[in-house]
């Protein structure tokens, strides 16, 4: 467990806090491309505890800005996109994607006063369907040559959801690699043909078992957590039988996101991104390595789970998740649905909007948890300090960072290690976009 002192440390991200100065050396989800593709793309945003506004302008430039006008205060949101920036609706003051106050237009012939006026303004780039911002001081770091930043736009999908708690909730779900046997489990196993874009649907690689039937008889695995370059990698064990082991490898991509298999084809990069300290979205990117994405599919059943504008689950709090207590003595584990979101979502949530870790008992189970809580630490500290931390990365650094290896399995109970090695490379050979990388 965490004393207080420790548990506000790692959780609380807003404008000053040792944690919010170390998650701002990073480029962070803003948004998705799609929530600026309509004729008016403007959006309110609110990100590390801070008012903004997010915009493409009328030469097709993003921008994020603070929310509110520094001449009044007013509200950003509802500007104009003309004239090359954001126009506020108050007096007309013009602000481009960098901050610098264009015009001034109600101030006297010749008034020099828009050259003074900076708005708060931060970087956007688009990456894969996910508009990121950089709000750290100095110059940005590069982004890593990952397969969901490298592969082409045509076998990347993304989308994002709302969750009403913490951030490091779910970051820590994410990377436990045992409540997949529990919170997940399902007591009937459905026709992997029809688990497109779904987690847990498809058969194991290397075998017909489903699954689903993998996570719910084999509860109790052996847990390997290895350091690397970009953060850890989980690699979880569940021996089937003498001779062979289901190997599942996942990784925790510093400092807030991990990267996961979803099915044969395809792996899942996930950030946890705060609002403030008691709301996040998750924004995942959506991977292909055989076929293109089939995204009008995959948005479809998304649009199904969450309503716009805001990604807001249908199932919530609000209305118990759609707890169901006969389909959780005949179907599911949760009765939640069939939705793994909202079963984390309800694990998550459940804990209170910011976990109490001072009351916790973490097990042997509970290691890449703990591993990943000294990192995070660790890097407080050294940003708190001036250093580097880990994962900001230059020029230099970027592209050796690649991958990395999303494995679901079964191998060799002998010889775990090289299995999961060689069926990454196998997948990377048949993948045309992913050679080299």
């Amino acid at each position: 467990m965490l004393s207080q002192e420790q548990n506000d440390l790692i959780t609380r991200v807003g404008p000053g806090t040792p944690a919010g100065k170390l998650m701002r050396c990073y480029w962070q989800p803003a948004a998705l491309v799609d929530e600026l593709s309509g004729n008016r793309p403007i959006k309110p945003v609110r990100l590390l505890g801070e008012d903004l506004v997010i915009f493409k302008d009328d030469k097709g430039r993003y921008g994020l800005l603070g929310r509110s006008c520094p001449h009044r205060g007013t509200d950003l949101a509802y500007g104009r996109l003309e004239d090359g920036g954001l126009r506020c609706a108050f007096h007309g003051w013009l602000f481009d994607t960098k901050g610098q106050c264009l015009q001034t237009p109600a101030e006297p012939d010749g008034s020099k006063l828009c050259a003074n006026i900076r708005q708060k303004a931060y970087p956007v780039v688009e990456r894969s369907g996910i508009l990121f911002a950089y709000m750290g001081s100095g110059e940005p770091p590069e982004f890593p040559h990952f397969d969901c930043f490298v592969a082409p736009g045509t076998h990347t999908f993304a989308f994002k959801g709302m969750i009403d708690c913490n951030w490091l909730q779910s970051l820590e779900v994410g990377i436990d690699p045992v409540h997949t046997s529990f919170l997940h489990r399902f007591f009937h196993d459905e026709d992997p043909n029809q688990g497109y874009g779904k987690l847990f649907r498809d058969t194991s690689i290397d075998s017909d078992m489903p699954m689903t039937r993998i996570m719910r008889e084999h509860a109790r695995p052996r847990i390997e957590v290895e350091p690397t370059d970009y953060g850890m990698r989980v690699i979880t064990l569940r021996e089937i039988s003498d001779t062979n082991t289901h190997v599942r490898v996942t990784n925790l991509m510093f400092p807030n996101a991990f990267i996961i298999p979803m099915s044969r084809e395809m792996t899942i990069t996930q950030w946890h991104v705060p609002v403030d300290d008691g709301k996040h979205y998750w924004y995942a990117i959506f991977t292909s390595f055989g076929a293109p994405v089939n995204k009008d599919e995959m948005r479809r059943q998304r649009l199904e789970l969450y309503e716009l504008p805001d990604y807001v689950p249908r199932k919530n709090k609000s209305n118990n998740y759609g707890f169901d207590p006969h389909e959780q003595e005949h179907e599911t584990y949760t009765g939640m649905g069939a939705d793994i979101n909202v079963h984390d979502q309800w694990a998550c949530e459940s804990m209170g909007t910011i976990q109490d870790r001072t009351r916790e008992h973490l097990g042997q189970s509970d290691k890449a948890i703990n591993t990943y809580r000294r990192l995070l630490r660790e890097a407080i500290a050294q940003t708190g300090s001036g250093e580097r931390p880990l994962m900001v990365l230059d020029a230099k650094s970027a592209p050796k960072i690649t991958g990395p290896a999303a494995i679901d399995g079964i191998g060799p109970t002998a010889d775990w290690q090289g299995y999961w090695q060689k069926t990454d490379a196998s997948k990377r050979k048949a993948a045309a976009w992913a050679n080299g990388h």
